[in-house]
């Protein structure tokens, strides 16, 4: 899945009902974990088990791997993000858990792999198409697409809501622009509109 359908995916989804968590929770990760990186610590999750932040870890840079433009979904401390998001609320603690262990059993029942880790490529890219895309996903996998929805939206949340994501987005938003020339003759003629004589 490539980083600009991920967004597509966002977009077409009523973003108040996506997400399970509140714009204060994403404010208040985001915030300390900046904060975090600018005192250069190592971070150690406070959630997540061992094997649990090696599978968040790799599941999230195939949600949002790095590209020509800006680095992955690890490098702008996605998994952090969401081990702070998760830590403490009881409530998504039993469905994160629940959604890393039924990657883990599917491989395990599927490849004969003993986790999503474990998984090659090929594996990993089959299970993931099979949850990623909801209309197509056969009844059984319904679990799995529940997961990877929730977890994809955090994915997002934590990705574009850090330093690199907003960069990665190209926002300009929050800068004073002295003076407004109108929209560039270049981009009107795109549009096919023209101001006024």
């Amino acid at each position: 899945m490539q980083r600009r359908d991920v967004v597509h995916l966002l977009a077409g989804a009523p973003l108040a009902g996506a997400f399970e968590w509140t714009a204060l929770d994403i404010e208040r990760a985001a915030r300390a974990l900046a904060d975090f990186r600018r005192r250069g610590g190592q971070y150690q999750p406070t959630f997540f088990t061992p094997h649990e932040w090696e599978t968040v870890r790799l599941l999230v840079d195939w949600i949002i791997p790095a590209d020509e433009r800006s680095g992955g979904a690890t490098d702008a401390g996605v998994p952090e993000f969401m081990d702070f998001i998760v830590q403490d609320q009881a409530g998504r603690q039993t469905a994160m858990r629940g959604g890393l262990a039924w990657l883990d059993t599917e491989c395990r029942d599927r490849f004969g792999r003993v986790s999503f880790v474990a998984a090659g490529d090929v594996e990993r890219r089959a299970l993931l198409d099979d949850i990623a895309w909801p209309a197509r996903a056969r009844p059984e996998h319904s679990h799995g697409v529940a997961f990877f929805n929730s977890f994809r939206d955090l994915t997002a949340s934590g990705f574009w809501s850090s330093k690199m994501g907003v960069e990665d987005l190209r926002y300009l938003g929050n800068t004073a622009v002295p003076d407004w020339n109108g929209c560039p003759d270049e981009q009107l003629r795109k549009l096919g509109v023209s101001y006024g004589d």
